[in-house]
């Protein structure tokens, strides 16, 4: 999959539930299973941005996620909310939200979340909180820049970084690591310390993790 300045801005409505294949949207396969954190932590082709919480924490908590997935923006409006205040903001974890792309529409958020800079979680968050307009929308080029001009951007702004062709090769290649090398099933997975997590968790299940850890 190659996102060039023609394809990127001419999206189709089929874009919109193509995935990649062989990926679910759900699967437990490595459930529990641990991974090397210093290879979690530098991810080939990517550098995370906008990590949230105390860098001293005890616990870091990586989240694979596609702005496509519905498990994964169920997540985000029904249990990181939650996560935020009981868990980030008070010091014992760090959050990092990384992208797992299965389509372009994926690569597109992304995208535009890096564009935006301090705004990557908002942007993120906005993509997922509408995501039935735009991922369901026969012209998703037209539904994505919509939401696209709510949060500043403007339609130069909004092509200039869909063109961004070693961001959308480094996301290719973070996915790839992640199928390869983490056993990354389906999206959301979450790494708690090296801890392979793989579903929509609840807070409960994401917090009983991070007080695991903590000493």
């Amino acid at each position: 999959m190659n996102i060039t300045r023609r394809n990127a801005l001419i999206l189709t409505a089929a874009a919109s539930t193509a995935s990649i294949a062989g990926i679910s949207t759900r699967a437990y396969s490595a459930e529990g299973d641990i991974y090397n954190v210093d290879s979690l932590m530098n991810p080939t082709g990517w550098t995370d941005r906008a990590i949230l919480g105390a860098e001293d924490a005890k616990a870091t908590m990586i989240e694979y996620s596609s702005p496509t997935c519905p498990f994964c923006a169920s997540f985000h409006a029904q249990t990181l909310p939650q996560v935020k205040s009981d868990l980030i903001e008070t010091g014992k974890t760090r959050y990092i939200l990384r992208p797992f792309v299965r389509n372009v529409l994926d690569a597109v958020v992304f995208m535009l979340a890096d564009a935006s800079g301090e705004g990557y979680h908002d942007v993120v968050s906005t993509y997922f909180s509408t995501q039935a307009e735009w991922s369901r929308s026969e012209a998703p080029r037209d539904a994505l820049l919509a939401i696209a001009l709510q949060l500043g951007f403007t339609e130069e702004t909004f092509e200039s970084a869909l063109t961004n062709q070693e961001l959308f090769a480094g996301m290719e290649a973070a996915r790839d690591q992640a199928l390869n090398e983490f056993d990354l099933t389906g999206t959301p997975t979450f790494y708690v310390n090296g801890k392979m997590l793989s579903g929509n968790k609840t807070f409960g299940d994401i917090s009983a993790e991070i007080e695991a850890v903590q000493g």
